[in-house]
């Protein structure tokens, strides 16, 4: 808990930053990979069946460690997820925790719904997770506009300004098992990439 209090601290107390210029596709990978301290602010919805919700979602990242935030109504109250590469810790409304030994499948048999936990951090940024297989495709702007990747197919819709410089605002994801929409409305970079 004191980690994750610290984690949203440091960042709120931290000056924000604008990233240099990504330049194109390659480069644009390889420099968003290397962001250890950034945020998002946005709106999120999940639907898996009849089952689902939408609401606010706080993304913070800090190197491998992040915390998500998910409130709004959503009919289980405020939930909170935060971990690193190699566990997620689920804390529900009550202020339960829950160690997740499989982010995606654990929160399906929970709620009916999932999330793209370990690789949305990466497609947020508007890149491929690197530690997975994936098939890409480019917008005319060299831009990311789609990608296949672990079972999910993900659609960046729209981009915006993030940092000085165009970042995902509108992202789509589709599996098997659930839909995802995100609406960023607000980047913060606390870092630049090669500090």
């Amino acid at each position: 808990m004191l980690a994750a209090l610290s984690l949203t601290a440091g960042c709120a107390t931290r000056e924000r930053l604008d990233l240099p210029d990504l330049g194109g596709w390659d480069s644009r990978q390889s420099l968003l990979a290397q962001l250890d301290e950034w945020a998002f602010n946005g709106r999120i919805g999940v639907a898996a069946g009849d089952d689902g919700f939408s609401g606010s979602l706080r993304w913070t990242q800090d190197g491998d460690d992040f915390e998500a935030t998910l409130s709004g109504p959503l009919g289980i109250g405020t939930v909170r997820l935060e971990g690193n590469g190699s566990w997620v810790q689920l804390t529900d409304k009550d202020g339960n925790r829950t160690v997740l030994e499989d982010a995606e499948r654990d929160l399906y048999l929970r709620y009916g719904w999932t999330l793209p936990v370990r690789s949305l951090r990466y497609w947020a940024l508007g890149i491929p997770d690197p530690a997975l297989p994936a098939e890409t495709e480019l917008g005319s702007d060299g831009q990311l506009q789609s990608l296949t990747q672990g079972g999910w197919q993900v659609d960046i819709t729209r981009y915006g300004e993030g940092g000085g410089q165009p970042m995902p605002t509108r992202l789509r994801a589709a599996s098997e098992q659930a839909r995802v929409k995100l609406a960023i409305h607000k980047w913060s970079f606390f870092d630049q990439p090669g500090r």
